[in-house]
């Protein structure tokens, strides 16, 4: 929901509608909340939600039982994300990324204490990312407040309740493209659950997934770097500029995609050694090397359209969009090929690529076919028609 704010903010911040930012940010931080305690239940009812799904009963324990302790790190996410919009659409990113580095060098300190000191377990765990999570929020806030965003942010104020039900839309429609695309992957993960032997499925997905979540953050950084400069670009009524900044990115992301794809291959036997000591967990891994590796050359393209969109404001376009590639087209296939051709996590994962090159097959034939010349005009109108509920 937060990236309804790289639209908003970043149109307006190329249009020198400053004033508007802050006043943004903080009807995020309302929806925002809302929404969180809304999804409270799901974390304390982790266990029976994941039982109802057929896991695994020790993984769904300690799932729960770690969804509760991550309660406070959902708060901390709903101040952070509307943090992260606001500066980014002002290209504030070395005060997030110094913001960022210090928290987690302060992660990975609590971590070895309270984990490998202390023995604390999930326990540990969760103090250690909640600690950390609170510390780039309240670090975010003290710069911005310090007054480095002059004209951005001017304080609280009751501006922010205006209009939420409008404002509440766009987030809604922003969350569905994102939620879509993000619980899909999650999906395959339930799903993973149902396979045989499904502790080592599991266990081989998760691993991927975290080696994706790093991998995937170098894509992010293009993924938010377009996002703002087409906002930018579009508010500024530069539509040229616009579709010139998209080749440069594709392209420098694309040279990382090839780099990732290319180490994956080549470190097929052993990339899952670091993450566990079971043999069959490490010879599933290896399975999955060539559609992994695959999943990140087709992930180095597919974020920069993604953030392409939320720069243009496509969001409810993009969301149907991911609803069709990932769940008519990409967990079906999954299922086949897992159940019924006995793929097993190879077949999961087979499926979620085709989900994934079909989306971005997609995306492209959208990009291309765009007249830029309207897109800057259709910002103008929204930046006119936000403006005005703000003042």
């Amino acid at each position: 929901m937060g990236s309804a704010l790289e639209t908003l903010c970043g149109q307006a911040f190329g249009a020198k509608q400053l004033d508007m930012l802050g006043v943004y940010m903080q009807r995020s931080w309302v929806i925002l909340t809302a929404t969180s305690i809304c999804l409270l239940p799901i974390y304390v009812f982790a266990t029976p939600v994941l039982l109802f799904f057929h896991q695994d009963p020790q993984i769904a324990f300690l799932a729960g039982k770690f969804s509760l302790y991550m309660i406070p790190q959902l708060f901390a996410y709903v101040l952070n994300f509307p943090l992260q919009k606001f500066l980014q659409a002002q290209s504030k990113v070395m005060a997030m990324a110094a913001v960022s580095a210090v928290a987690l060098l302060l992660h990975l300190l609590l971590s070895w204490l309270l984990i490998a000191q202390l023995n604390l377990g999930l326990v540990g765990a969760a103090i250690s990312l909640n600690v950390a999570w609170w510390f780039v929020v309240l670090g975010q806030f003290a710069y911005i407040a310090m007054g480095h965003c002059p004209g951005a942010w001017n304080g609280f104020s009751w501006g922010a309740f205006r209009d939420l039900a409008a404002f509440s839309r766009l987030s809604i429609a922003s969350a569905v493209m994102m939620c879509v695309e993000y619980w899909f992957y999650m999906f395959l993960i339930v799903l993973a659950g149902n396979l045989k032997n499904a502790q080592v499925a599991v266990a081989a997905i998760s691993i991927c997934m975290n080696l994706y979540g790093w991998e995937i953050m170098v894509f992010v950084g293009f993924n938010a770097a377009i996002s703002v400069r087409i906002s930018n670009e579009l508010g500024a009524r530069r539509p040229r500029a616009a579709k010139f900044s998209i080749l440069v990115v594709i392209v420098s992301s694309l040279f990382f995609g090839i780099l990732f794809f290319s180490l994956v291959l080549f470190l097929r036997d052993v990339y899952g050694i670091p993450f566990t000591n079971s043999p069959e967990v490490v010879h599933a891994i290896t399975d999955l090397a060539l559609v992994f590796a695959c999943t990140l050359l087709l992930s180095s393209i597919q974020p920069v359209l993604t953030g392409v969109a939320i720069g243009a404001g496509w969001q409810t376009l993009v969301a149907y969009v991911n609803l069709g590639c990932y769940y008519l087209v990409g967990i079906p296939a999954g299922y086949i090929l897992s159940f019924y051709f006995d793929l097993g996590v190879k077949g999961m994962w087979s499926g979620m690529l085709i989900g994934v090159g079909l989306q971005t097959l997609v995306l492209i034939g959208i990009t291309v076919g765009t007249n830029w010349d309207k897109e800057a005009k259709e910002a103008q109108s929204r930046i006119r028609k936000w403006g005005s509920s703000v003042n």
